[in-house]
């Protein structure tokens, strides 16, 4: 019998794409997807599927009992934007929904976890330019403060328990194949729908904020890769420093551009998302990542546009 492999928070951005990339490595049948919701019809027609709240203990503890999974992909969390309208339910969420999973897999010998950081651990007085994987981390979200002591939680189970737990911070995510969650990062998938659709967009961050991002397949393919790294190799139990590539709203504008010449861009005032992405870093040093696993980002700016664009005109 093969390893079971239980991913919960299958519908987000992240999960519906880690859900086909370990359903083609491992087998279908292996690689049991989960979330609050009812799945996406790629994910629910491929393989199995529980419905699974992780703010529920004993639904939770019966998805386990069922499977025994040898490796949880725990992507459940509200993100850095409905964090904020919704503070308690976040922390909760994102908190205790981690505990919770840690308990089940030292209780039911799960040999590995994955869970998810970002760079919203890091805040005002973290350096901004090539932020180190070590600094001051002073985060003033829910999300970014729920995800720092989460990376505590996580480094601690590993000391105390000996649980293989290994995270990325990632930077913000860009995908064709699924909304976005809520996030500080998601006018530049926003943008793209905008400009095949209306040849504008309103960003609701100015024209010189600059953020550290990644295409989707980057992200699957370095979670991937950090999962698969031998034991021995992962010297950081809190979470990986993950750089992706830096870029202004102004420059992601200018790159699409050069395929829709007649595109336009204008910036709104006074969203409060401006506030959180200007207390993140404008760059990730992620050398460590590049040292223990052996991380290269393939995405530049350039062939991130050419595939988001033509992505979505075939979908369009």
């Amino acid at each position: 019998m093969g390893k079971n492999i239980l991913v919960i928070g299958a519908n987000g951005q992240i999960g519906t794409e880690l859900v086909m990339a370990l359903r083609d490595i491992h087998g279908a049948e292996q690689v049991i997807a989960s979330d609050i919701n009812n799945a996406t019809e790629a994910i629910r027609d491929s393989g199995p599927f529980e419905i699974v709240n992780v703010l529920d203990p004993a639904n939770l503890r019966q998805v386990f009992e069922k499977y025994q999974p040898d490796q949880v992909y725990l992507l459940a969390a509200i993100l850095s934007a409905v964090g904020e309208q919704k503070p308690k339910l976040a922390w909760d969420l994102n908190m205790n929904g981690l505990i919770s999973v840690l308990d089940l897999a030292v209780e039911f010998k799960t040999s590995k976890v994955f869970w998810p950081s970002s760079i919203a651990v890091f805040g005002p007085h973290s350096p901004q330019q090539n932020t180190p994987q070590y600094c001051v981390m002073d985060p003033n979200t829910v999300y970014g403060f729920s995800k720092l002591a989460g990376e505590r939680w996580c480094e601690y189970y590993h000391a105390k328990h000996g649980l293989d737990v290994r995270s990325i911070r990632y930077p913000g995510l860009i995908s064709w194949k699924a909304a976005p969650g809520g996030g500080t990062t998601d006018y530049a998938v926003h943008i793209f729908h905008e400009a095949l659709k209306h040849k504008t967009y309103t960003s609701f961050l100015s024209a010189q904020t600059a953020l550290p991002m990644m295409y989707m397949d980057d992200a699957i393919r370095a979670t991937l890769s950090l999962m698969d790294a031998p034991a021995e190799n992962i010297t950081i139990r809190s979470s990986y420093n993950l750089g992706g590539i830096s870029f202004t709203p102004e420059q992601l504008a200018a790159e699409i551009k050069k395929h829709i010449p007649e595109f336009t861009i204008n910036y709104s005032d006074n969203d409060p998302r401006q506030a959180i992405a200007d207390s993140w870093p404008k760059s990730i040093d992620d050398s460590y990542a590049q040292k223990d696993w052996n991380w290269q980002l393939e995405y530049n700016l350039e062939k991130m546009v050419d595939a988001m664009l033509n992505n979505l005109a075939v979908l369009k």
